[in-house]
């Protein structure tokens, strides 16, 4: 049993150490008249000891901030946009595969730049100060300890409700986007921060305020115009992204099962609120008694708003859901009720799992989701049917083993979900990845048991909800503990399960066949393994991950397979498929029916000689796949107790009893796609097909596949035997057998109601040979349309309507059958005018129209003029239609645009549409269908297919206010680049490292260097800590992450943390330079990258904290640079010294170019306690001198010299300690190594394998030795060039032919030459200070 772990505190320190909000009030008086919205928000802060709190705010006027009721000094740094995009890609995108490097780096730009704050407020006072400053020994006082808790103020208003909150005529509401929490109030938007909320909202007196939390009262003001305030109370800490308003005329439904639950719409919607929401007290009272525990928050409210205003169709806020309007539905509307049924319980289940549990970790979000789905399930399987729930899974499980192929798709790897800042859960990806997880918690719960699985999420719920140490977040490892702890899973398995099916990617694979032995009774069954994901990069991911103990290479999963078998004498299981091991397998299982003994009988004259007669009846059908056999039917993992794709092959007649004998749907589904997919049918298929279509008992949804396996089995082969069952099926259902013709509707029974309209859709797919469609389907879907009556019917038929219409689009008009594409456009036409009349519900059948109309031109283009199409399909474009209405308008115009004119032309129509399109989710629907247009090209599109301009015109967009404002909008525009570039649509993969320059990285750069100075000015003396002072960081590697744009900017940060004295000077490599060195050093940078770091690391440590003064040297764009040198000198600290250490660093040194005046002389003066410097050592394995002799037709072009580190002893008795020290450890060292080679060889002078590691290490010496003698000609060389005053090194390039050095001469290339002062084998007293000069000389180039 595993040992309980000690609960955590609720709200842990950051690591950080930044700063912690423990409350939060947010009062704002909105003006929907004016659109207007202005306030103040105060949050109770643990202050960080620099005494400086980081707040994000966009889209803010910054009125006034006071701490604890002062003013104080604050910097406010909005989101600036860059107004020469395309004078700055102009000339760095000239193809697809560029493009997508400059979005890339344009778009981890951003999400970078919005984890930085930028509202900097002071919360320290110059009293303050002082009173610190005068501490002894900088020991603060605990009357400071005291203040660190302040109370900030900020005064501000909504300069632009644009993203985070938006107004629509008199209706206010916000949305949940990730990070724009920030775009409508000041707060830290972090997933780390949580606190509890306050919120007062005062609005008109005839609208109503709906937040999160309680609401405790309600103020009416004496004023005119009169004003009412509403208050509410939140006390579960959320963050900042859960907090949501909506303000409008909205009514109020309370539920009447449940007080805690209260609905609201607007007016017109109020009939359709009320039958949408009877069912909601299910789903809310089976959660609560699920999970044993009562609702987290004091209330539920659902708000309805209309479709145009929200940016997706459910916005879920702390015990607040703000949908559309769209989802609703009256008793006449059937189609809608199951999808609508399922978003309200997922909505719901949220709150549990997501805003009340929340994840500790990014890597852990996965389990929240996954938990939240699981929850819905529930619900379906309730409420909507076992069948629903499990044929919903299966189909999930299989879209997951198609698109699981990739580490995109793995839930809670580093890999996966480091970088992605949350882009991970946009798109296809995130549903794929929330099925995922669903199906990994349902396989879990087939594991241990569904009990067992119900404590685990009680004691999570209960955990949270404990009086003395609530917790309420949850990783994967708690998770794991209770699987082991209540679920009673053995921790080998859990070992190997969450390493295998979280942390990595891929599904398995099972190709499954068997043969009957009589002989023995048994079943030989033969399975080969597979894997989704290819295998090497499952191996390197395995192998890469820490936690996972598989490291041999193979892809198994945990546990066993069942595998059960349906005999004459009944059905048995048999679980003894292991998922790990040999990749083939031969498995032997018992049967337990036998089989009696024939007789033999003498066949009758004229009779066949399998016993059939041609002039009898037909024999009864023979259940056994063969009279030699016991068996009827067999299934692998019959209860989806694993996430896999199976291929099983067994006989046809096999598969015939699965499909009419099987009562389960996932068996049954299985059955009629194998039947499909049989090369050659026979009439029993047929058949059984038909049978099961005509059984009303049968599941619909499965009826509905085995129609459409009846069309697809259709041809001339078999005289369209399944064109004449669909027909005769939906005749004998909907027809009257007096007069030939369609009964009026009746749509009572749904399931029936369902399959009937799926039928026009399956006849519309029927191909002739000619691949035409017969002129009997088209004549079909004809009769069906013009005869339609819904006089009588009590229910709408807008969607069976628009299942005709829609299958008139599929359909293939030959020369029989064109006869009749006029008769359909007329009742296509007719319908168009009847929905303008009288609108459809939510439009359904204008849309359907208008998608028909698209595909009958796509197809007869060559007949028909498609610009008469594009202007009847124009005027649906105008922004007074409905918003479904109009982006199926714009998807058919982009879809007609792309097939006359080509990929350019219809993305740059895709630019004007976005431009032009004011709903928020209109954008992303468009976003998704240019995605999917190019796509349709098939993998990199060529230059000559897009022109560079429309790649810019892209570019653009994704840094425009436009997509800022819609963070799925801007996801989508990154996918189109990548995919045009023939790459993944995701930010998975994308390596930081090789992403090009960006100029916002600037502007990230800028708010670091302006946060680090006001820290310094403000922040007292402290002792000297162990570790390097984490203030610095942001000013040392952290800028490297990515190579940045060329800038000069001086950053100086100034420490009081220890007296000595650290200058260092840096100029920033550009990203160029930095390529051209990686191809140069790459050898000697992993030969000694790790040493090199260790030591940068101690040596840091042990002298603290340093000053810095960063310098980037100016981007020269010369076309005929020369390299100056191919060294690559790491920053090395030769010796830890009590003085004064100075580090010059030159990242890339260019030739300028004529004319150029920017500064080519870079000084510094540095006062020094001693004058005298040493040498840089000789040692050949100095990672402070490493020179390559193979140079990189690329780094030529560039010069590096990167570091030049200079240190100084403080005299001779602290030098003789230091070599006394160094001199007993190597002694100590040599004696243990001598005893441990002599008794580790011992014995093995004549083992091979020892003589080839000798052999090797001879060579290592022999090339050491050699580059010593290459670096001592270097030294001597460079020691003709000294002065004696003053010492010049002169850097120039090693291993170049003389012809190259001759070009290079007569050239006459610009020097770099760094002066120092001269350098003194022994150290002398202190002298004045010196000083150091850096210069970068150049000459002009001479004109050839």
């Amino acid at each position: 049993m595993a040992k309980p772990r000690k609960p955590k505190p609720e709200d842990p320190k950051p690591a950080h150490s930044g700063a912690v909000v423990r409350h939060q009030k947010l009062c704002l008086s909105i003006d929907t008249n004016l659109r207007r919205i202005y306030g103040y928000t105060e949050l109770e802060i643990e202050v960080p000891d620099i005494g400086i709190v980081g707040l994000h705010a966009e889209n803010l006027g910054i009125e006034s901030v006071l701490v604890d009721g002062e003013p104080t000094d604050f910097e406010y740094y909005p989101r600036n946009q860059s107004s020469d995009i395309e004078k700055r890609w102009a000339s760095a995108v000239s193809s697809p595969s560029s493009a997508a490097d400059v979005a890339a780096a344009a778009y981890v730009t951003a999400l970078e730049t919005e984890l930085i704050p930028n509202l900097l407020i002071n919360c320290f006072n110059k009293m303050q100060i002082e009173q610190i400053n005068t501490e002894p020994n900088g020991v603060q006082s605990s009357a400071e300890v005291k203040q660190n808790v302040k109370s900030v103020r900020v005064n501000y208003w909504v300069e632009k409700m644009e993203t985070g909150i938006h107004f629509e005529d008199n209706v206010v509401h916000t949305d949940n986007q990730i990070r724009r929490a920030r775009c409508w109030f000041p707060c830290i938007d972090d997933n780390n921060q949580r606190c509890c909320f306050d919120l007062e909202f005062t609005v008109a007196h005839n609208l109503v305020a709906v937040s999160n939390g309680s609401l405790l009262y309600q103020v009416l003001s004496k004023y005119e115009p009169p004003c009412k305030t509403y208050v509410y109370r939140l006390d579960v800490p959320v963050t900042a992204q859960w907090i949501s308003l909506a303000v409008g005329p909205f009514e109020i439904l309370p539920d009447q099962h449940n007080g805690l639950i209260s609905h609201m719409c607007l007016p017109p919607n109020l009939p359709k609120l009320r039958h949408t929401v009877e069912f909601f007290h299910n789903a809310f009272s089976e959660y609560e008694q699920y999970l044993d525990a009562k609702f987290p928050f004091g209330s539920y409210n659902q708000v309805f708003l209309s479709p145009e205003m929200a940016i997706s169709s459910s916005t879920v806020g702390a015990s607040l859901c703000i949908l559309t309007s769209q989802v609703l539905f009256d008793e006449k509307v059937i189609d809608q009720t199951i999808d609508t049924c399922i978003k309200l319980a997922f909505a719901l289940s949220r709150q549990w799992f997501g805003v009340y549990i929340t994840p500790e970790a990014p890597n852990d979000e996965w389990l929240l989701d996954g938990l939240a789905g699981f929850l819905t399930d529930l619900f379906i399987k309730k409420f909507l049917g076992n069948n629903e729930a499990r044929y919903r899974r299966y189909k999930a499980n299989c879209a997951v083993c198609k698109a699981d192929d990739s580490g995109a798709t793995a839930l809670s790897s580093s890999f996966a979900c480091k970088d992605l800042y949350g882009t991970h859960s946009i798109g296809l990806l995130g549903k794929i990845r929330s099925w995922k997880s669903v199906a990994i918690l349902q396989m879990l719960e087939k594991q241990m048991g569904p009990d067992f699985f119900k404590k685990i999420l009680q004691a999570i719920i209960c955990r949270a909800q404990s009086t003395t140490c609530p917790v309420r977040s949850l990783s994967t490892k708690e998770f794991r503990h209770f699987a082991n702890k209540i679920g009673n899973l053995e921790r080998p398995f859990l070992k190997e399960f969450f390493p295998r099916w979280v942390g990595l990617y891929g599904c398995p694979v099972l190709r499954m066949g068997f043969s009957y032995n009589k002989r023995k009774n048994i079943i030989e069954l033969a399975v080969l393994r597979e894997c989704t994901a290819t295998i090497d990069s499952s191996v390197s991911v395995l192998n890469a991950n820490p936690d996972s103990e598989n490291r041999d290479g193979d892809i198994g999963w945990p546990g066993v397979m069942t595998v059960r078998v349906y005999e004459l004498d009944g059905m048995s299981d048999h679980p003894d498929l292991p998922m790990a091991g040999d990749a083939w397998q031969l498995l032997e299982i018992a049967c337990h029916s036998k089989l009696a003994a024939r007789r033999y009988q003498k066949p009758k004259k004229g009779s066949k000689p399998d016993g059939s007669d041609d002039n009898g009846d037909l024999p009864t059908v023979d259940m056994r796949s063969s009279v030699d056999s016991p068996l009827l039917w067999i299934r692998a993992d019959p209860e989806m107790e694993y996430l896999a794709e199976i291929h099983f092959n067994q006989p046809v007649q096999m598969w015939i009893n699965q499909l009419e004998k099987d009562e389960d749907v996932v068996a049954q589904a299985q059955a009629i796609t194998a039947l499909e997919s049989l090369p050659e049918l026979s009439f029993s298929v047929l058949k059984a097909l038909n049978n099961f279509l005509t059984d009303s008992k049968a599941f619909w949804r499965v009826r509905i596949e085995a129609a459409l396996a009846l069309a697809s089995t259709s041809s001339e082969e078999t005289d369209m035997a399944g064109l004449q069952h669909l027909v005769k099926f939906y005749k004998s259902r909907r027809f009257d057998t007096d007069i030939g013709l369609p009964k009026p509707n009746d749509f009572s029974d749904f399931p029936e109601y369902f399959v009937l309209e799926a039928i026009p859709h399956a006849v519309a797919t029927i191909r002739a040979a000619d691949r035409k469609s017969p002129r009997e389907a088209v004549e079909f879907i004809l009769q069906l349309l013009k005869y339609n009556d819904n006089n009588e019917n009590p229910y709408s038929d807008v969607f069976w309507l628009a299942a005709l219409v829609q299958s008139v689009g599929e359909l293939e008009f030959g020369q029989q059958s064109i006869y009749f594409l006029s008769s359909l456009l007329k009742r296509i036409d007719r319908l168009l005018q009847f929905d303008r009349l009288m609108p459809s519900y939510n439009g359904i059948l204008t849309i359907s129209c208008i998608r028909t109309l698209a595909q009958i031109a796509l197809k007869l283009s060559g007949f028909i003029h498609l610009d008469h199409v594009f202007e009847l399909i124009k005027p649906f474009r105008d922004s007074k239609t409905i918003w479904q209405v109009r982006i199926e308008a714009s998807r058919a115009l982009l879809d007609l645009e792309h097939h006359c004119n080509g990929i350019n032309a219809a993305l740059l129509l895709f630019i004007k549409y976005i431009e032009e399109e004011p709903s928020l989710r209109g954008q992303v629907k468009l976003g998704v269908h240019a995605m999917r247009l190019c796509q349709i090209q098939g993998g990199s599109v060529s230059s000559e297919d897009i022109k560079a301009t429309t790649l810019v015109a892209l570019l653009h967009l994704l840094e425009s206010r436009i997509a800022f404002n819609n963070v799925f909008l801007r996801h989508y525009l990154f996918c189109i680049l990548q995919v045009l570039a023939g790459r993944s649509p995701t930010l998975y993969g994308v390596p930081k490292e090789k992403l090009p320059c960006m100029g916002n990285v600037e502007i990230c750069n800028e708010q670091k260097n302006n946060f680090g100075a006001p820290v310094n000015e403000i922040r007292p003396p402290q002792p000297q800590p162990p570790m390097g002072n984490p203030s610095h960081s942001n000013h040392s590697h952290d800028n490297l992450a990515i190579p940045e744009a060329s800038k000069e900017v001086d950053t100086v940060s100034n420490s009081h943390d220890r007296k000595t004295a650290v200058v260092k000077i840096r100029v920033k490599q550009s990203a160029t330079s930095s390529k051209a060195e990686e191809a140069d050093n790459g050898t000697a940078e992993r030969s000694e990258g790790g040493e090199r770091s260790e030591g940068r690391r101690n040596h840091d440590a042990d002298r603290g904290a340093t000053s810095s003064v960063s310098v980037d040297a100016p981007q020269r764009n010369s076309a005929e640079a020369v390299s100056i040198s191919n060294q690559n000198i790491e920053e090395v600290n030769s010796f830890h010294d009590h003085g004064s250490r100075i580090t010059a660093s030159i990242g890339s040194a260019k030739i300028a170019s004529e004319g150029d005046n920017f500064g080519k002389e870079l000084q510094c003066t540095a006062d020094s306690g001693n004058a005298s410097v040493h040498h840089q050592p000789d040692d050949p394995s100095s990672p402070s001198i490493i020179q390559d002799s193979y140079i990189d037709a690329e780094a030529k072009k560039y010069a590096s010299l990167q570091t030049l580190s200079i240190s100084r002893d403080d005299g001779p008795p602290f030098q003789e300690k230091e070599k006394e020290k160094k001199k007993k450890s190597k002694k100590k060292k040599k004696d243990k190594e001598k005893k441990r080679k002599g008794e580790e060889h011992k014995g093995e002078r004549n083992d091979p394998e020892y003589l080839e590691k000798k052999r090797l290490k001879k060579e290592k010496k022999y090339k050491e030795k050699e580059m010593a003698r290459i670096l001592g000609e270097v030294k001597a060389a460079s020691g003709e060039l000294k002065s004696k005053k003053e010492e010049t090194t002169s850097l120039t390039q090693m291993g170049g032919n003389k012809q190259e050095a001759d070009n290079m001469n007569s050239s006459e290339p610009p020097k770099v030459v760094i002066s120092k002062l001269e350098t003194r084998t022994e150290p002398t007293q202190p002298t004045s200070a010196p000083k150091f000069r850096i210069k970068i000389k150049s000459k002009p180039l001479s004109k050839s």
